[in-house]
């Protein structure tokens, strides 16, 4: 059967053609698989267990391996023989090295450590363009803040006119947001590993192969890759799986609530906000539709589910598992594709949201006072009591009777702009962070 080279995103336009597709594609991994491989070797003449020219040559190989040496499908096709796709690469690249050079390829490593070094490599690489977007999202969304800092909207829960808020209050809500997801984002980027410990995690067979302090080698190992040293091989210990898994859940699910609230405000009959370029539609002409934010929706929704696959996967049997390793890498792979392409989208979204204070206002007006009966209830308990006093905004709402005609409120303040409570100083103190 003839299988299309590589996964172009047809069917997901979420990520497609954005940084996050760039680096977790095939291709990536097989460079992230061989950047683990020259790394090991480097990391073992750094030690004095193989020669500096070993290492030059793996390095020299693995680096003309980029401009496509090794062929991925074939990689693909023979990883079943093994189950993973590390066994086939030692191979070919041994052979590349040549005869001289190859028997220092993969020494004293075992499939895993380089499968999973690789994932940390391509994870990295993922997230740098990651914490770039949400910079970027941040920023937009400080402006929106700053400028509708008290443009009054009505705050709406359990889809109904509660009382006033600001678009300032809700553009830094979702910025608060947007920072938090960029928090975890660098906290567990920072703290990714490298992964060395051999057949079953004693890392022996380096002290086979002379290595004096074999416990020091994943550390040179890791600053070959600029990655974290780990404290213990993590075979088993799949604590930088689940730290990705939740960063990278938390960052879709922040990035979903902006989204969703877009989706709500730009409803035709709503429209208090508009995305800048909106998409078409394939039988309607008059349609914009907001496409950035139907993206970021998507992703939210599915990435729950991507992480609770590797969450369950952290149940690792033994020193190195049957099946929940595995598990893993396709999963992971579309969190960070997903994440990378809602991150994207999120900074596009905020950069060209375009925010409509006339029907905010005209939407305040709709229930014709009522959306402030909670301070009403408050100011006219003390002259008509409590009890008469919700009565009496309870009948005027059931009629749909504008307040000013009540007597009782002649004299009260019912301009809903004069009721957005602290949502000024929240913003302030929300623009603070940084």
């Amino acid at each position: 059967m003839t299988v299309p080279s590589g996964d172009t995103g047809l069917l997901a336009p979420g990520w497609a053609d954005s940084a996050a597709a760039a680096a977790t594609g095939d291709h990536a991994y097989l460079r992230a698989l061989l950047d683990a491989e020259a790394a090991l070797t480097r990391a073992q003449a750094a030690t004095g267990i193989a020669p500096a020219e070993a290492a030059t040559a793996v390095t020299a190989v693995t680096e003309a391996a980029r401009a496509g040496a090794f062929d991925v499908r074939s990689l693909a096709e023979r990883a079943r023989a093994g189950g993973n796709p590390v066994i086939p690469l030692v191979a070919d690249l041994t052979k590349a090295v040549g005869e001289a050079y190859g028997p220092y390829v993969h020494r004293g490593a075992t499939s895993q450590d380089i499968m999973d070094t690789a994932t940390m490599l391509v994870a990295a690489r993922t997230l740098g363009p990651v914490l770039a977007d949400l910079g970027r999202t941040e920023q937009a969304l400080s402006r929106l803040a700053a400028e509708h800092r008290d443009t009054a909207m009505p705050g709406r829960t359990l889809t109904q006119h509660a009382v006033p808020t600001t678009f300032g209050l809700k553009a830094a809500g979702w910025r608060s947001l947007a920072l938090d997801a960029r928090d975890r984002v660098r906290a567990v980027r920072e703290s990714l590993p490298a992964q060395l410990g051999g057949a079953a995690g004693t890392l022996a067979a380096f002290g086979a192969y002379g290595a004096s302090d074999p416990a020091g080698l994943p550390e040179a190992y890791a600053r070959e890759l600029g990655l974290r040293a780990p404290d213990l091989p993590w075979h088993t210990l799949r604590t930088p799986i689940g730290d990705l898994a939740g960063c990278l859940a938390f960052t879709a699910g922040a990035l979903g609530k902006l989204a969703v609230d877009v989706l709500t405000l730009s409803r035709t009959e709503i429209a208090e906000v508009v995305e800048g370029s909106g998409g078409g539609s394939s039988a309607m002409p008059h349609k914009s539709n907001p496409v950035r934010s139907t993206l970021i929706a998507s992703a939210a929704r599915r990435a729950p589910q991507l992480a609770a696959t590797l969450y369950g996967a952290m149940a690792a049997e033994d020193e190195r598992p049957a099946g929940a390793w595995h598990a893993e890498w396709e999963p992971l792979r579309e969190l960070l594709r997903l994440v990378g392409g809602a991150a994207r989208d999120a900074a596009e979204l905020t950069e060209g949201l375009r925010v409509r204070p006339e029907a905010m206002r005209e939407h305040l007006d709709l229930t014709h006072g009522l959306i402030v009966s909670e301070r009403l209830s408050a100011e006219l308990a003390p002259v008509l009591g409590r009890a008469r006093a919700k009565e009496l905004l309870t009948r005027l709402a059931a009629e749909g009777q504008p307040l000013a005609a009540a007597p009782e409120l002649a004299d009260s303040d019912l301009d809903p702009t004069h009721y957005t409570g602290s949502a000024g100083n929240l913003t302030d103190r929300a623009l603070e962070r940084r």
